[in-house]
């Protein structure tokens, strides 16, 4: 059986440019679990979309997240369908308990319902992949988050917030990461 590769884009969804996006794209099988406000998530309200969108996937799941959806990732496996998912790319995970003095950019007030960020093992395989120049999650803390997760951790050298300002088109390194998972789901 094929994985069900579920797309969760942070704050903001992630735009056409994005490396979600043009996964997305040219993969017809990858579904995106639309939130009700990209702009002002509420923590419960994204959880329980991903719930539903898990519930209704054919197992087994692969879950692709960015910044925001990496906290989501780690709220909802606390209580949702995690036996259905095989595995997580996390990547470019948002510090959201770090104040404004301990990020180059500070987290945006949006994503502080997401806060205490969930610090137990998740019930599936996983990859963090950090970049050391992330602003918005310092290596060592993306460190402690794999560390935390259960997640083999993966650091790239300068690509940002791993984002489409990172200027990495499809990101092939990503889709590399993304095959290994699937692969082990299959």
């Amino acid at each position: 059986m094929v994985a069900s590769v579920l797309i969760l884009p942070g704050l903001g969804g992630s735009g056409p440019e994005h490396w979600q996006s043009l996964w997305e794209a040219r993969n017809p099988a990858f579904r995106r679990v639309e939130q009700a406000d990209w702009d002002a998530p509420e923590r419960d309200s994204w959880v329980a979309r991903l719930e539903q969108a898990v519930v209704q996937a054919e197992a087994p799941v692969v879950l692709v997240a960015h910044s925001l959806a990496c906290a989501l990732v780690g709220h909802w496996a606390r209580a949702g369908s995690a036996a259905k998912v095989s595995g997580a790319l996390l990547v470019a995970p948002a510090d959201v308990d770090q104040g404004e003095e301990d990020l180059p950019i500070p987290i945006p007030p949006e994503t502080r319902s997401f806060a205490p960020m969930p610090m137990e093992r998740l019930p599936f395989a996983s990859i963090l992949v950090c970049s050391t120049d992330d602003p918005y999650c310092t290596p060592g803390r993306a460190r402690a988050f794999a560390a935390a997760w259960g997640s083999r951790p993966v650091l790239v050298d300068g690509l940002g917030h791993i984002n489409a300002a990172s200027g990495l088109d499809a990101w092939p390194e990503g889709e590399r990461l993304l095959d290994e998972l699937v692969r082990g789901a299959a």
